[in-house]
């Protein structure tokens, strides 16, 4: 595993899982979210988050997390490995609405200085609602995007809290790179 996508639903942890199995593997961690959200939550256009994303999965080595359709090709291009964080919906929900309130509560910054409000968390534009909302779709069409990945990238589907810990205890450390000095011997 040196190019890795990490999808799931929006509250399935995707980042923290992300940033976890990055620093497991000694890549670097891109979140697309990242990289489509501007100041005021205005989005990318979507040739200028393509290129972005291009150019961040240009790179030898990476965890991407992230689902976006308008830049999946780019990252299945060059991933090795999907990892699909597929946890149940109330699992889903709960993480969810707790990190929103912790978000809000905290104040946390967010990618280009943006931060959660308790009316984005509860407009129409909500993360909450969002996650509801999309759940059902991304287990009916992940199956299927997945089935038709190209054939040398590895899906792995983790269903549980656990099974992502698990997952990540079982990564080995990464080798140190060897020294001019140890490789001359």
């Amino acid at each position: 595993m040196r190019r890795v996508n990490v999808i799931g639903t929006s509250g399935t942890g995707k980042s923290t899982f992300g940033a976890a199995l990055a620093k497991h593997l000694d890549v670097p961690y891109v979140e697309i979210d990242a990289l489509n959200w501007g100041p005021n939550w205005q989005m990318a256009a979507v040739p200028e988050l393509r290129e972005r994303v291009g150019a961040a999965a240009a790179g030898d080595a990476w965890v991407i997390d992230g689902n976006y359709s308008a830049s999946r090709d780019l990252v299945w291009a060059r991933a090795d490995t999907v990892i699909w964080l597929d946890l149940p919906l109330a699992v889903v929900m709960w993480q969810v609405v707790t990190r929103t309130i912790r978000r809000i509560a905290r104040r946390e910054q967010l990618w280009n200085g943006n931060r959660e409000s308790l009316r984005t968390a509860l407009g129409r534009d909500s993360i909450i609602l969002w996650a509801a909302t999309t759940y059902g779709r991304r287990r009916h069409d992940y199956p299927t995007m997945l089935a038709e990945r190209p054939p040398r990238v590895t899906a792995i589907r983790l269903r549980s809290n656990r099974a992502k810990r698990r997952f990540l205890e079982a990564i080995p450390p990464p080798r140190p790179e060897p020294t001019p000095e140890a490789s001359s011997r």
